[in-house]
């Protein structure tokens, strides 16, 4: 075997972007072979351009392709539309740059050869039972125009034309069209051809809109890293239409692509798909914001060649695609000289899409977007409402999805539907960027920053997605999914109003059904009658007049919720028909006033015992054993079998999730450790009988919460009490406990993350029902999409198996919950009084071991179900994950409280609706 010789072609630096070297010279005739080597080399100067939150991950990411062409050849093409005033007509053109060896000259390119483009009806290809008669479809022919106006980067052909009555494209209508370009020789024959699918839309602005097709589309957005849980930066196309699949079906409708140019099969997928699109140079500089004594690249001229070669070479290769409608100049690049040069150049190049750039602070004259990242709703209303700003407002990243997240999503919808020049933003992000590894034991986990050895790392600071590494979707996506639902339902004074928010779709193609729900037990349902909605239009129903009406009058319920639902009446590319567009629940004005609660005395004989430092209470259903030294509730016995054991104290402790720890020392993490809230014993001072009957016992406990010492133990001696908590127990011979708890809380803890009772179930009692806020996890600040109704699961299906564990699998506004075995004996819980709902936790997973574990994979079962039924939770925050950022109203500050729960005894025979129903007075 013959020596090879290696020749070096050439070198390009942008890990993203498409690097063309002509290789002619330097190959082989026909008789000999040719290798084809490429070398990856990790690091260079351009490394500092690309300094990007995400894996640094080395390797090819991009197709390798070789590619021969004729000696006279179709270079580059650009497709342009330019749609009449009253969108009836587009003008089209595109330009052509031809290209052609040594040998060629050019005066016989343009005397010898020929140039066509055609442009057929991509959609109606669909429509032909698979007989496609492709001459049939032609709709416009676009001709040579020798006398073509010379524009920036193309020295060439102009071919023009008119497309009558155009189907335009948009998320919501992602009409395309198949441009075809056709170079022939003299005698008519093919030389060569090229092809792509184009769209007819336009982008312009308004005083504070960014228009598609003349109207002010909002967008729904993520932002979207390229990431497979297996082959990292590599790219599947069957992972890319995933993606795609459950974005549509989750009401998203654009995607930034952060923080680089993504595979050019994504775009042709978000063409097809319908997306909007921010396409992003592959420039970012974070290094340099450690290195102040030197001078940013954005300000040296000598980078400016290497910045503007990135943007260029974005704009050039991806320029044809629809679904772009603005170009990004990179991220969190600081901002200078180089950057308006870029902006220039993009602005002459290509003045049919508007320009992004957040760095410098969102607002530079490079932008024609005002696009900050983590705002708070308030600021970005001030910049909406000030009369000197004429630019839109979209958020380029907003809600930091990182573990248990999201929380105030809602209300940066209630500003964005309200407030004029607030178009929309983008959620960070979309995927946990988790990779899977073998632990060696024959399984695999979602690794993240420092399994692999790699030093330095940023841990989990890449799994901020709302979905799982594998597109599995996190709780929070229902929350995107319902503030981004395009049909919108409110209950205002009399009226039922329907409103679509769609900008072309009307609800012609949507079914609405209507359900009626009664203390959370469906009272009647049907489809609703609702004329076609044109888009940004709405439709009042008197709700007195509603089909739901007569169930309403007729019921003795307390709590009434409509709920309507909007589903697709046909498939579409990314769903079959029946799927849930948008769903809304609203709560019809109660029939009459709500009466405390009460229990009703029953004729049984309440069995009490003493037994040293132990009370029994007893009937012929049911035993409870108390210890009075401690307080805490022993176990109880429902038909003989154990139910629970080790309860009830207070609890004011939660795992802390990310977002608790985002602020350093100003986190609230940091906080509650400060304040020792993570480390309490709760010391019953006091335990004695206050009052006894035939029928039922009250008993009094009063605990302390006292910081533990170095052993262990509390520390009694010098009195630290953080908590002072009277319970007071009321024990029927029903076997009803109520328990009215007050808390009196330190002076000087910070905002607590919790208020309420902990206690435990046996390992069996794992059937959980309960009427409140669900099926899915929810927060008091990410509920808005949580029906209230009655959900059940399995203690194992109320884990949310976030990649880092913490608080989760909790539920809001829960009202009443019953744990169960599978012969039905368990017990109920309730609120009582005047107590509002509780938000409720049950988990095989102490808060401990919670609070141990790094990865949900090392959490190891307790013996029991640990139970919180809290009286005040606090959010869980989401506006970032770096400052301490739960809304103030979601906090739940160091102030006494009081509350009342109810527990009793259940079995089979028995259900919680009719236990609620019993403690309401008629």
């Amino acid at each position: 075997m013959g020596k090879w010789s290696t020749c070096w072609i050439q070198f390009s630096q942008d890990s993203r972007l498409p690097a063309e070297f002509e290789i002619t010279d330097y190959c082989y005739d026909s008789d000999k072979k040719n290798a084809l080597s490429v070398q990856v080399f990790r690091w260079s100067d351009g490394s500092y351009l690309e300094d990007q939150d995400h894996w640094w991950l080395s390797g090819i990411h991009r197709d390798v392709l070789l590619l021969s062409k004729p000696q006279v050849f179709i270079a580059d093409y650009f497709f342009k539309s330019n749609l009449a005033d009253d969108f009836s007509y587009a003008d089209i053109q595109v330009e052509v740059k031809l290209d052609y060896s040594r040998e060629t000259s050019k005066e016989t390119v343009l005397t010898d050869y020929v140039l066509e483009a055609v442009l057929y009806d991509f959609g109606s290809w669909y429509n032909r039972n698979g007989n496609v008669d492709l001459l049939s479809t032609n709709v416009a022919n676009m001709q040579l125009n020798c006398f073509p106006t010379r524009t920036l980067g193309f020295h060439g052909n102009m071919l023009e034309g008119k497309l009558e009555k155009p189907k335009l494209w948009s998320a919501e209508h992602p009409n395309l069209y198949t441009l075809v370009i056709v170079l022939k020789d003299a005698s008519g024959n093919v030389v060569d051809c090229e092809s792509c699918p184009v769209g007819i839309r336009q982008v312009s602005k308004a005083p504070k809109q960014l228009l598609i097709n003349g109207r002010p589309v909002v967008i729904r957005g993520v932002n979207r890293h390229e990431h497979h849980p297996r082959v990292g930066k590599t790219n599947i196309e069957a992972c890319m239409v995933k993606d795609l699949v459950v974005m549509k079906q989750h009401n998203i409708n654009a995607v930034r692509n952060s923080h680089y140019p993504q595979h050019p099969r994504w775009y042709e997928l978000c063409d097809l798909f319908g997306m909007y699109m921010i396409d992003e140079a592959n420039i970012e500089t974070h290094g340099f914001d450690l290195s102040g004594h030197l001078k940013h690249p954005t300000q040296e001229p000598i980078w400016a060649a290497a910045m503007m070669d990135r943007v260029i070479g974005m704009v050039e290769r991806d320029k044809n695609h629809a679904c772009i409608f603005s170009w990004s100049l990179g991220n969190e690049a600081g901002y200078g000289p180089n950057h308006s040069a870029s902006a220039g150049w993009i602005r002459g190049r290509d003045p049919a899409r508007v320009l992004h750039y957040e760095g410098g602070g969102s607002r530079t004259p490079s932008t024609d977007i005002v696009c900050p990242m983590y705002m708070r709703v308030w600021d970005i209303v001030k910049i909406a409402n000030d009369p000197n700003e004429t630019r839109p407002l979209i958020l380029c990243e907003y809600s930091h999805a990182m573990g248990n997240s999201c929380g105030n999503l809602h209300e940066y919808w209630e500003a964005i539907d309200n407030v004029f020049g607030l178009q929309g933003g983008f959620i960070w992000d979309w995927v946990d960027q988790a990779l899977l590894k073998d632990n060696g034991k024959g399984s695999k986990f979602w690794a993240y920053g420092g399994d692999f050895g790699d030093s330095p790392n940023d841990l989990n600071f890449c799994l901020n997605g709302i979905t799982w590494p594998d597109r599995t979707p996190h709780p929070t996506l229902q929350e995107v999914k319902h503030v981004y639902q395009p049909i919108k339902v409110y209950l205002r004074e009399s009226m039922v109003m329907i409103k679509n928010t769609n900008f072309y779709d009307t609800t012609e193609g949507v079914m609405f059904e209507w359900a009626v729900l009664g203390d959370g037990c469906e009272l009647g349902c049907g489809v609703l009658s609702v004329p076609v909605i044109e888009p940004q239009s709405s439709y009042d129903i008197e709700w007195k007049s509603g089909p739901w009406y007569p169930l309403w009058a007729s019921t003795d319920s307390i709590e009434i919720f409509l709920t309507i639902t909007a589903k697709l009446l046909h498939p579409k590319r990314w769903v079959e028909a029946g799927h849930v567009v948008s769903s809304t629940q609203v709560q019809l004005p109660a029939r009459r006033d709500t009466i405390p609660h009460i229990i009703k005395a029953k004729d049984d004989v309440l069995s009490t015992e003493l037994l040293g430092d132990n009370i029994r209470f007893s009937n012929k259903l049911w035993e409870i054993t108390l210890n009075t030294k401690t307080g805490s509730l022993e176990n109880w016995k429902v038909e003989g079998v154990p139910i629970m054991k080790n309860g009830i104290f207070p609890c004011f402790w939660r795992a802390p999730i990310d977002n608790d720890k985002g602020g350093g020392p100003s986190s609230y993490y940091s906080k509650w450790k400060a304040a020792l809230i993570d480390d309490i014993d709760f010391l019953a001072e006091s335990c004695s009988i206050q009052n006894k009957a035939d029928n039922l016992v009250k008993l009094a406990i009063a605990y302390v919460g006292l910081i533990k010492g170095e052993n262990g133990t509390s520390n009694e001696s010098k009195k630290v009490a953080l908590f002072e908590v009277d319970m007071l127990y009321t024990i029927h011979s029903s076997g009803d406990i109520i328990i009215e708890s007050n808390v009196k809380p330190s002076f000087n803890l910070p905002p607590l993350p919790r208020v309420g009772v902990e206690f435990h179930l046996e390992k069996s009692v794992d059937q959980v029902k309960w009427y409140g806020r669900g099926p899915f996890e929810c927060y008091p600040d990410r509920k808005a999409a949580a029906h209230v109704g009655v959900f059940e699961r399995s203690v194992e299906d109320m884990h949310v198996p976030y990649i880092v564990p913490g608080e989760s699998g909790g539920r809001a506004d829960v009202r009443w919950v019953t744990f169960q075995d599978k012969d039905g004996v368990g017990m109920y819980a309730s609120t009582f009084g005047t107590s509002p709902p509780m938000q409720l936790n049950a988990s095989y997973y102490s808060t401990a071991e919670l609070d141990r574990a790094i990865r949900n994979e090392e959490l190891v079962k307790g013996d029991n179900i640990e139970v919180h039924l809290d009286h005040k939770h606090m959010g869980i925050g989401g506006d970032d994950s770096w400052t301490a950022c739960v809304h103030e109203k979601y906090l739940v500050p160091a102030v006494p409280y009081s509350f009342s729960i109810r527990l009793c005894p259940i079995t089979a025979a028995t259900s919680g609706q009719d236990l609620f129903k019993s403690q309401l007075q008629n």
